[in-house]
């Protein structure tokens, strides 16, 4: 199509981007010289009609090209290309190098580009091979059962109030009405005593373990001691930030205490339900742990993993119930217990701490989505939560009794099953007899997804062996994906 002599292609209604076709067009055909400087543009409603487009898209193209300054308007004369228009940047050299080494080597290291199991491979996200798939990875969620009725009636009820509420950018502690029905949460839950003003609401638990990197973190000074083996998205934060860590073996009893540096100045430890290995930490190491801090002057923060999915006699009462010292930094997540795609997490931190995380996250990223906090508050209140709760650590509970058992009577030659009563997991340890990696490799193959033990470790791994997340499947393709693995595991090499 011909305008002032040039030729623009566009292409016809159904191709897509036309205004960034014509905005791209008319860039370079200004920077190439074909449209000269002072020289006169169609009005909005000519190119409009030329181009068999909305007028406000031709609008917004010229608007951006003023204001890049490609263009210049002249009042009730019409638009212009400007006098001495911007030249596009000149394009990189194929021998031009590229300055890779101002990208910070940190986030190309191995463990941390793996430490995420559920996006690290994009599985997630790609589709499926063909044939049924069974998914083992750790810290899905199960979404065949989450009330979502009840979610959508909620989210609509808070979404009408939402709209007649004056606009503005929230809280960024958080909304107030989710504050004090997370506290109460808590009370109930976790036998946590705190007010609504001790809490901040975060975009999951990530974010509240990179905020607490950034109050808490003298790059090159700070050290941190962490599980090993370990959950790698809460170490992560921490290193970025310049701390040396330092790995702390886990046992039956969970961290060992008695391995914790004198000079330690973090200590970040998952007391209810340990990640990967599943142990609890035992009322002496609790005991053991407190004191430490306070004999050392180090700090705790408490990774709440998994904590309200004990399958018997209930949760186990937080660490955070126990400070007396106001020295505990508590951090849990609604990513387990509702839908991870929220993203709503929440720190209940020492009172010396709260101000300088709510500034933290204001600098970093502001209020979390106020909609998806509303609708929170209605599911929390109105006791869908703690129902919802209870019937997962059922369901849940069940497929970890079947996957103990079934570990215990058929795969005896092979591995020995940790134990537990208690979250979304479980973990075997390999005895030796079978090359491990090779079985995942090959499971893989086979639709069947699995991670190994080995990736949770900082340093050297100690135990080989294999987690089984429970969220994905139920009952029926639990038996029909262990069979697999059971068929694998017969087949497979020896350890080397």
């Amino acid at each position: 199509m011909e305008i002032f002599e040039i030729e623009l292609d566009i292409g016809s209604a159904e191709t897509p981007h036309r205004a960034r076709r014509l905005h791209q067009q008319l860039k370079a055909a200004i920077v190439g010289g074909e449209l000269k400087p002072g020289t006169k543009l169609p009005s909005s409603r000519q190119s409009a009609t030329l181009f068999g487009m909305a007028r406000t898209t031709v609008v917004g193209v010229y608007d951006q090209l003023l204001g890049e300054g490609y263009l210049t308007a002249r009042h009730g004369s019409g638009t212009y290309v400007a006098d001495s228009p911007p030249s596009l940047p000149a394009a990189r050299a194929a021998d031009t190098p590229v300055p890779e080494h101002r990208l910070n080597p940190f986030w190309f290291r191995h463990d941390v580009t793996s430490a995420f199991g559920f996006f690290d491979d994009r599985s997630a996200i790609v589709p499926a091979p063909e044939g049924e798939r069974f998914d083992f990875r750790p810290g899905l969620v199960d979404l065949k059962n989450f009330p979502f009725d009840i979610w959508r009636r909620v989210s609509a009820q808070k979404e009408r109030a939402f709209e007649r509420a004056p606009f503005n950018y929230g809280d960024p502690q958080g909304d107030r009405d989710l504050r004090s029905a997370v506290s109460m949460h808590l009370s109930v839950m976790r036998g946590v005593a705190c007010h609504a003003d001790d809490l901040i609401i975060t975009s999951g638990a990530q974010q509240a373990f990179d905020l607490l990197a950034r109050i808490l973190v003298d790059p090159g000074r700070t050290r941190v001691a962490v599980e090993e083996p370990g959950y790698g998205p809460t170490r992560i934060p921490f290193a970025a930030a310049g701390a040396t860590l330092y790995p702390v073996e886990v046992d039956a009893e969970g961290m060992i205490v008695g391995q914790l540096p004198a000079d330690i100045d973090i200590i970040c430890v998952s007391p209810s339900h340990q990640f990967p290995l599943g142990s609890t930490l035992s009322k002496k190491r609790r005991a053991a742990l407190i004191q430490f801090a306070r004999d050392h002057g180090a700090i705790i923060i408490e990774d709440d993993y998994d904590g309200e999915f004990r399958a018997k006699g209930g949760p186990i009462k937080a660490l955070k119930s126990a400070d007396e010292d106001d020295v505990v930094f508590y951090v849990g997540t609604f990513s387990k217990s509702t839908l991870p795609n929220i993203r709503l997490g929440f720190v209940l931190p020492p009172s010396w701490a709260t101000q300088a995380l709510v500034t933290a996250k204001i600098c970093i990223d502001g209020p979390c989505s106020l909609p998806a906090q509303t609708a929170m508050t209605g599911f929390i209140a109105g006791g869908h939560l703690t129902r919802h709760i209870a019937r997962m650590r059922r369901l849940y509970g069940e497929r970890r009794q079947l996957l103990l058992d079934l570990l215990r009577d058929d795969f005896a030659d092979w591995l020995d099953p940790i134990e537990s009563a208690y979250g979304m997991h479980v973990t075997a340890l390999s005895n030796g007899a079978i090359d491990v990696d090779a079985v995942i490799a090959t499971l893989a193959r086979r639709n069947v997804e699995i991670r190994s033990l080995r990736r949770y470790y900082l340093g050297a791994a100690s135990h080989a062996g294999l987690v089984f997340g429970l969220g994905s499947m139920d009952l029926p393709a639990m038996r029909r994906a262990m069979a697999l693995v059971h068929d694998v595991m017969r087949e497979a090499p020896p350890a080397q």
